[in-house]
């Protein structure tokens, strides 16, 4: 599980990241990622609007998502914020799916330019 200093909490950090971020699309998330400079830990933020589906659907994609970021965090950078948005493809998508969609867009985005 993804503890709390992981995690994004204030809308301002979320808008901040979409809007300045640089961004990967997959077929299931789509993956904005902001490298602050801060000294702290990557911290990470989930969209799951309504077109996923249920109440019950949305708290487990994001159940899901916040599992694979928890794989993940030693793969980001220090200080750098990531905001993942589910599609509603995600709704039917196995956990293995949606940790190769979200490891694709790390790995793409963290890539230092040549």
């Amino acid at each position: 599980m993804l503890a709390r200093p992981f995690r994004l909490t204030r809308g301002s950090d979320y808008r901040l990241v979409v809007r300045r971020g640089s961004r990967c699309g997959g077929a299931r998330v789509i993956t904005s990622m902001l490298a602050t400079g801060e000294s702290r830990p990557a911290r990470f933020g989930f969209i799951i609007s309504k077109q996923v589906g249920t109440a019950v659907v949305r708290n487990s994609v994001r159940r899901r998502l916040k599992a694979v970021c928890a794989e993940a965090i030693t793969r980001v950078p220090e200080g750098t914020d990531v905001v993942i948005r589910a599609l509603p493809a995600s709704a039917t998508a196995s956990y293995s799916e949606l940790a190769a969609d979200v490891h694709r867009c790390i790995g793409r985005l963290t890539r230092v330019p040549a």
